[in-house]
Parts: structure tokens; C-alpha cells; sequence
């Protein structure tokens, strides 16, 4: 089904695999490229290795975006940029704090988050009006609510085969039509539009090569899980290209290629890439955009550093369950083993929830041998697509999802895609089956929109199933489930009464799924300012909307407390800082920052504002108001110091520390581009994390551009750490200018004293400027 083939490996275009490193047969490979006219007589060059690599589709597009002299430290600067309404507003305030006149290159503002305008007031729909001025004034592209999910306007609008497109969430993926896409936390998106550039070394390319046909029942999101399942536990293709190659890619629709495309990002990759042919051509087409189309393909012989092979013809429905889209299994396997494989998770899962009172039950979900559940979700970039829903509406057509608990909702993922479903029939066989067709909005990926009830399972074809994500609170004894499936199974599941169903075991009815793209939905509502920037028109600011607090330069003593350590294999950003009710507050930094690991570690935002406090006091003490306590600082330098020291020096010491909060956790920033997680944390007064490795580059960059620390420390080392500890480092700025591969700290708990070693690798040059100076902001505004 799916193969991990550890080596390198050589490809002929999009057809053929010649060999691995390991057994090249190089008389079959001259043998076989004479035979389609590509060399006349042996091999020359053709196998070498460093030339082979530039043969790839990724090193292409990555070099003509690449501004730096060296082809191994990449400085991309991107065609376009797409936020929505959690994160622009963040974004242009930063960007205006560092200098911002104009948006630069076409910059996308949608609102497919907190569309709903439901919590907090009046201010969400602040956010949107802000929005519309900041796109206004800077010469924007501004999306209102309802219209479009983030993805699928890019898709439609913005994608271009050759081009690389930044957007400030994880799942901008645009690979399947030929666009390279990435995902990162908002200050990178801030850099763009300084006219700055992404910083990042030459990523590994890694071969994806589709070979057969899915049989009938089998959708993208099957596929899709069947990867992740394959390649994120063990990081094959984390911060790399998936670049898909193969002869299965022909057998595979737009819309298809687009469902596995958009989760590839919960395998840790980059970005991802995919040939192109005539279905992407007649995808720009049907758009009105045949100039954004070209045909890519590896050249004749491309080097891979690596291949997974995928069998389409042997994949099955699949589903991801609680709570990671790694969590794979077949829904054949699962049905015919449920006692075993949901007692399983049970027991491996409930170690990550914290609060005893929170019953997470799956076994219980067994009704007379079957799998019963209690809710079913299309929606959003992965779920919403027209073909999607097209073929659940046929499935549906002439039943009923019932008069139960359970129930079913979808969301086409733009107006124009609802508006043709309407034409062609498909949203009124899904009503009249008793779904709900909501307009195009995220809330269900993230906790905003259908949270189901405590203790209920709910199969989504969306991106995540993370701890929480769907909107339960387990700190206050709620918690509910998700697993991801693929809209034909969730269908097949509705029609036999919520008992999990594979779609492949019952008849799929023949779908039409042609499609026209009705422009007039965009034209008639969409604000389109780019070049266009009214730069004497103001900015609208609602009461939420708050600038970020003083950030201070890093000092070259630091000390920091320990305030929360995770234990846990990998940490999401949504356990960092929430997603669900707290998205309303992410124009507002300081009441954000209330919600820190809430989830996770409730006690976190009070130990940190005692650290704060403390800190505040010594600041004080710098203003020579000698009535600050800081005590604790001093009592701390006590310990580290082997001579006993008068109250005057231990006050004179003090002054010249920096004290500030960390947390450790073993693998922390899975997930969402959100530089919240790490934001919040800076506001209240965080100065570093400490980690054996970082999930994601974004979640690393995201600290960096908030002046953070992304210490990591070498597992093998054993060093236990505990809440309540303190971390004392002497040299830091010295040793960020040099590139210091290790760095000498000192770990002091209640009883103990011991030397430790921390590492921080590969920062770039701006970025040692941006951590030293505190912030990207401060970076930023020593330059204007």
C-alpha cells in the first residue's frame, strides 16, 4: 500500500523509477533512456548525483524564488500571501510597528475563522473591518466572511504553476497545482511585506510515486491518512519537499490530487509539489486563468533523496483516530478488531489528559459488536470540495441520515462551489436526506462550529483531530472525539443509521462532477486593492484590537524559571495556546495570553506572571526605585555562587540578570502555524523553550521572530527537569554571535546544582538579530 524506501532514487519524468543508490543497473538505465531518445550511447552525467538533483520540479521553483549567492542557504521571496481573520490583524500591526507603507505583493485577507461573529461582542466583526481598511490602505485583496475558506480562494484566484505562495496557516498547500506552498507563523508573512525574504536551508526532496488506480470508495482523504500513517512517526519527510511523481497521478482528478495535497502538511513536510497535465490545465480553464497554467515534470533523470511508493489500487477506507491523523488505521481493521484497537487508544491517550474528571471513552462507542457515532462533518480546505460533496450527495440521495444523535453537516468550502452544487442538484438531495449545508467556514477544524458533545465521536473529513481541537475543554471534565475519514465513508456511515461503514461496502452510484466556476460570486463581493493602495485612508480599530506590549533586548545573563514541563511524545500548538473560543482574542495580545496551555497546564499564565513580577521589580530597580523586591533573584544567585555575597552585591548582581520563564517540553509545535503559541508566551514574560527537537521549522521560526530562545538539549544527556527549576546561563549574546554549538548552563532546583549543556543551531544572521534584539518588531524598528 505504502512503501518507505530509505535511500536515494532515480526517476525517469513522471514515469518510471530507474534505481536506488544502492542497485543501479547502470546497462538496463542506458539501456532504457535510448530507448526514449535521451542519450544515444552511454550514460555521461546523466547519473551524477549533484546534476541529477537539479532535475527535480522543487529545485526549479526554488531556485528561481531564491535571491541569496548560495544555492544551500535559500532567501525566498514569494508571489503571494494569505491570511485570515486570526491572524492579519496581527500581521499588519506588526508590519506597520516595523515600517509597512505598501503590501508589496499581492497580500489575501480572508475571514473563513472567526466568521461566525459569536463570541466576545462586536469584536470579530472588528477584525473584518479592520481588515477591509488594512486592504484599502495597503493595496489588499480582502475576502468577506462566508465567502471562501483561506485554501480554496488561493486555489481558485491566486495558485500558478512555478509560482510559491506563503501563507500564515499550516495547511497552505497548493502543490497539486503546481504551486509551491508554505505554511508559517505570521512573522515570516511580516518579512514579505517588508520586502525581507524567508530564510531557509535547501530542503531535501523526497519522491512521492503514485502508481494505480483507487478502486470505487476510495477518496483523497484516504490516501491521504495512508501517508501520513506511513511517514510522520517516523519524520521521513519532516522539513522537506514531497515532490509527486508516478503514472498513478494521471488516474487522479484536480479535486483528488488537491484532497491529499492539503494534508501533507500533517506529515512535518515543507511544502509539496506535483506534476502537471491536462486535468490542471482544465482546472485553470473552468477558473478563467489558462495563463497560470504549464506543464511541470521532473527532467529526464532527477535525483530524490528519498521515495515513498503508493499503491493506489491497494489503499482502503481509512480513519484517523483520536487524536492524531497519524493514529491510521483500515475501516475494515477497526471494525473487525474495535474492542481491541479502541481499548488501545484509550489506554495511550488517556495519559495526555491531565484532569482525572475528563472521561474519554471509546470502547463505549461499541453497540452490539458495531461502531455507532454520534456525528458526521464535511467541511473545510480538505472535506469542502465539489467533488466531495458531489459524490456524498449521491451516496445520501433518497435516504435518511435519521432522526437520532446522530447527525450530519457540511460546508462547501467557497460560494462559488456551493453555488454550482445548488445548480446541479446536489445540495438539495443532501437537505432533503436531513444534512445541514453551512457556507464555507473552518470553525470545525478548529473548535469554532459543531463542537460535538461530551463524550460524543465525531468523523470529519477536515484536517486535525487534535486533544481539544474540536472545541471540548478538558480541564472542565468536557471532552469529545474525532477521527478523520474520507467524506464518501462519513456518507456511506450517515445512510446506515451512524454505524461506521467503509464507502466500500456499499454501491457508489455513478456521479457527474463536471463543474463551471461562476466568477460573478467574487467580482460582485471581493475587494481587490492590489496596487491600488489608498494611503490616506485610516485604519478601523475596534476595542480588542491592541498593539503588542514592550519587548526588551536580551541581556547576556539570563535567568529562567521553569513554569510548565510536558512530557508527552509530541505537544500540538493547539495545546499551547487553544484554538476554538480563544481565536477572538488573537487581536489582543495581552487577553490571549491569558489562555497559555490552558488546556494543558492550567497553572502555567500564574507562574509565569509571578516570574514577570519579578522581572518588573528588577526593571524598576534599574530606575533606581531600590523598594522592588527581587528577592528570588537574589536567592537564586546565592546558589549559584560558592562565596557567600553581602546583600549589596547580591542586589548589584541581580540587576544585571534577565529573568524571564521557560518551558520544556520533549517535542513542542506540531500542527498549526500559529505564532500565538509562541507569542503568548513571550508576553508573559517568556524568554526560551527547551526541547530534545522541535516539531515543525515554523514553530522554531515563530520563536525566534518573538525573540525567544529555541534551546534544545541532547536526550541522551538524562537531564530531568521540574517545574519550579531555574536555568542560568552566563554569555548568551557571545554565544548567539558566534554560533556557539554548545552552550554551558547551570540547572539549580531545591536541591540540587549542576552543570548543563544547551544547544541553539543554525539561526541565520537576521535571526540572531531578531532574537537578540528581542523581537521581530524591535528588529524591525531599529531600521526605520
Amino acid at each position: 500500500m505504502v512503501e518507505i524506501i530509505n535511500k536515494g532514487a532515480y526517476l525517469y519524468k513522471n514515469q518510471a523509477i530507474l534505481g536506488y543508490d544502492d542497485n543501479l543497473n547502470t546497462d538496463d538505465i542506458t539501456s532504457f533512456l535510448i530507448a526514449k531518445g535521451e542519450i544515444s550511447s552511454n550514460l555521461n552525467n546523466i547519473l551524477n548525483k549533484d546534476l541529477a538533483r537539479k532535475n527535480t520540479i522543487s529545485y526549479d521553483i526554488l531556485t528561481s524564488h531564491n535571491t541569496s549567492d548560495n544555492p544551500k542557504k535559500l532567501k525566498i521571496k514569494f508571489d503571494a500571501l494569505a491570511s485570515h481573520d486570526i491572524t492579519y490583524v496581527a500581521i499588519t500591526q506588526t508590519a506597520k510597528a516595523s515600517g509597512l507603507k505598501e503590501f508589496p505583493i499581492p497580500y489575501v485577507l480572508t475571514n473563513c475563522h472567526n466568521s461566525l461573529c459569536a463570541i466576545g461582542g462586536t469584536i470579530n466583526e472588528d477584525d473584518h473591518v479592520f481588515g477591509l481598511s488594512a486592504a484599502k490602505k495597503y493595496g489588499g485583496i480582502y475576502v468577506p466572511p462566508h465567502e471562501a475558506v483561506i485554501h480554496q480562494y488561493m486555489r481558485e484566484m491566486m495558485s500558478k504553476c512555478g509560482s510559491m505562495i506563503l501563507g500564515s496557516d499550516s495547511h497552505t498547500r497548493y502543490g497539486a497545482l503546481g504551486t509551491m506552498a508554505i505554511g508559517e507563523g505570521g512573522p515570516e508573512l511580516v518579512k514579505q511585506l517588508l520586502s525581507k525574504t524567508y530564510d531557509v536551508d535547501s530542503p531535501e526532496v523526497i519522491a512521492i510515486y503514485l502508481e494505480g488506480k483507487p478502486k470505487l470508495g476510495v477518496g483523497p482523504q484516504d490516501v491521504a491518512l495512508a501517508i501520513i500513517g506511513a511517514v510522520f512517526k517516523n519524520g521521513f519527510v519532516k522539513n522537506k519537499i514531497m515532490e509527486f511523481v508516478g503514472p498513478g497521478i494521471a488516474n487522479l482528478s484536480a479535486d483528488y490530487r488537491i484532497g491529499i495535497d492539503v494534508m501533507t502538511t500533517e506529515t512535518t513536510c515543507l511544502s509539496s509539489i506535483w506534476c502537471t497535465d491536462d486535468k490542471i490545465k482544465e482546472f485553470y480553464a473552468i477558473h478563467g486563468r489558462t495563463d497560470a497554467y504549464e506543464k511541470l515534470e521532473p527532467k529526464a533523470v532527477a535525483y530524490y533523496d528519498g521515495l515513498v511508493k503508493v499503491d493506489l489500487s491497494k489503499i482502503e477506507p481509512m480513519i484517523a483516530l483520536p487524536f492524531h491523523p497519524s493514529n491510521v488505521f483500515s475501516i475494515a481493521e477497526l471494525n473487525k478488531n474495535a474492542k481491541q484497537i479502541l481499548s488501545m487508544i484509550e489506554e495511550q491517550e488517556r495519559e495526555k489528559i491531565d484532569n482525572p474528571n475528563a472521561c474519554f471513552n471509546l470502547t463505549n462507542k461499541i453497540v452490539d459488536g458495531k461502531i455507532k457515532v454520534d456525528q458526521g462533518i464535511i467541511a473545510g480546505c480538505s472535506g469542502g470540495t465539489f467533488e466531495n460533496i458531489c459524490i456524498a450527495s449521491e451516496i445520501i440521495n433518497n435516504h435518511s441520515v435519521g432522526n437520532d444523535y446522530f447527525n450530519l453537516s457540511v460546508y462547501p468550502a467557497s460560494q462559488p462551489i456551493y453555488l454550482e452544487l445548488i445548480r446541479n442538484g446536489a445540495i438539495a438531495k443532501l437537505m432533503s436526506a436531513g444534512a445541514v449545508v453551512k457556507t464555507a467556514f473552518c470553525g470545525p477544524c478548529f473548535g469554532a462550529g459543531d463542537v460535538p458533545s461530551n463524550g460524543a465521536l465525531s468523523i470529519r473529513h477536515t484536517t486535525r483531530n487534535f486533544p481539544s481541537r474540536e472545541g471540548s475543554k478538558p480541564g472542565l471534565g468536557q471532552i469529545s472525539s474525532v477521527a478523520l475519514m474520507d467524506a464518501q465513508s462519513i456518507a456511506a456511515t450517515a445512510i446506515n443509521g451512524g454505524i461506521l461503514t467503509p464507502a466500500t461496502e456499499i454501491s457508489i452510484p455513478e456521479v457527474n462532477v463536471s463543474y463551471h466556476f461562476d466568477s460573478s460570486v467574487y467580482k460582485n463581493r471581493v475587494y481587490n486593492g492590489y496596487k491600488k493602495p489608498e494611503k490616506q485612508s485610516e485604519l478601523k480599530y475596534g476595542p480588542n484590537i491592541t498593539d503588542w506590549p514592550e519587548m526588551l533586548p536580551l541581556q547576556d545573563k539570563i535567568l529562567l524559571k521553569m513554569c510548565s514541563v510536558i512530557m508527552d511524545p509530541v505537544t500540538t500548538t493547539d495545546e499551547l495556546i487553544p484554538s476554538g473560543e480563544t481565536s477572538s482574542y488573537r487581536s489582543n495580545p495581552l487577553k490571549l495570553a491569558e489562555f497559555a496551555l490552558s488546556r494543558k497546564d492550567p497553572n502555567y499564565v500564574q507562574r509565569t506572571k509571578d516570574v514577570q513580577s519579578v522581572e518588573n521589580n528588577r526593571q524598576k530597580l534599574l530606575k533606581d526605585d531600590n523598594s522592588a523586591d527581587i528577592s528570588e533573584i537574589k536567592a537564586v544567585i546565592e546558589k549559584i555562587n560558592s562565596d557567600s555575597l553581602d546583600d549589596d552585591l547580591l542586589t548589584n548582581t541581580a540587576k544585571n540578570i534577565q529573568f524571564g520563564s521557560v518551558i520544556f517540553a520533549i517535542k513542542p509545535g506540531d500542527g498549526s502555524a500559529r505564532e500565538q503559541a509562541a507569542s503568548s508566551q513571550k508576553v508573559l514574560g517568556g524568554l526560551a523553550n527547551i526541547a530534545e527537537e522541535y516539531a515543525t521549522k515554523r514553530y522554531r521560526s515563530n520563536l525566534v521572530n518573538w525573540g525567544m530562545l529555541p534551546f534544545t538539549i541532547d536526550p541522551s544527556a538524562n537531564i530531568k527537569f521540574n517545574v519550579g527549576d531555574y536555568v542560568y546561563v552566563e554569555g548568551i549574546i557571545d554565544a548567539i554571535k558566534n554560533s556557539y554549538e554548545e552552550i554551558d548552563a547551570l540547572l539549580i532546583s531545591s536541591n540540587t546544582r549542576k552543570g548543563i549543556k544547551l544547544k541553539i543551531s543554525n539561526l541565520t544572521d537576521d535571526e540572531k538579530k531578531i532574537v537578540l534584539s528581542g523581537s521581530l518588531i524591535n528588529f524591525y524598528g531599529t531600521e526605520i
